[in-house]
């Protein structure tokens, strides 16, 4: 049984190397995006079964958000995400959103293709050290920001001041400067680009 593939990866070259590992007699790519936008319209025309996915895709939304969208649509196809990056943050993120899988791209071909195919038929597929950092995780999950501390994060990630992030939410800047200090404690975090990279990486932004 063939599964049917997209795959999405703001690097033509990777994209290209992963075409040539990937299509084989069990899996069958069936395009190629370069953007999480692309991607959602692509899977729209195309069915693919499986989405193997970067995290960081340039411009525009991230794996992360472009795993909840096209987990939203109908069909809906597994999403596997394929990446350098393995901070606990950008694992949790992946997962909540609805990705079947987190697998890194220094493993050998025959992994993903094992992964793809477990994707498809609806298993967790993570490394056992993934899954160990995702169960623990879970278990002490990044505290919610409430509604307030994410209208200020927000702001702050356009590079407002204080100043000007009071006036935008009517309230005074050492108010502003509180509900900062709240988003560092949760996010254990001391800068704002730190907090900013952290919020986006999590789906929070």
């Amino acid at each position: 049984m063939t599964t049917t593939v997209l795959l999405v990866d703001d690097h033509p070259v990777v994209r290209s190397g992963l075409r040539t590992v990937l299509d084989t007699d069990t899996v069958h790519v069936v395009g190629e995006a370069a953007t999480g936008e692309e991607a959602i319209i692509l899977t729209g025309h195309l069915r693919p079964e499986v989405v193997l996915c970067d995290l960081r895709l340039g411009e525009g939304i991230n794996g992360i958000q472009t795993t909840a969208a096209l987990r939203g649509l109908d069909p809906a196809p597994a999403v596997l995400i394929l990446t350098t990056f393995d901070r606990d943050a950008d694992i949790l993120g992946a997962i909540e959103a609805g990705a079947a899988g987190y697998l890194l791209k220094d493993v050998a071909p025959e992994v993903i293709i094992e992964g793809i195919h477990r994707a498809k038929a609806g298993d967790m597929v993570l490394s056992p050290e993934l899954a160990t950092r995702v169960l623990e995780g879970v278990r002490n999950p990044l505290p919610k920001l409430t509604d307030r501390e994410i209208d200020v994060l927000r702001l702050l990630a356009t590079g407002a001041t204080n100043k000007q992030i009071a006036k935008a939410l009517f309230v005074t800047e050492a108010t502003v400067k509180s509900h900062t200090a709240h988003i560092f404690t949760k996010l254990d975090v001391d800068t704002r680009s730190r907090a900013i990279h952290l919020a986006q990486q999590v789906g929070i932004l």
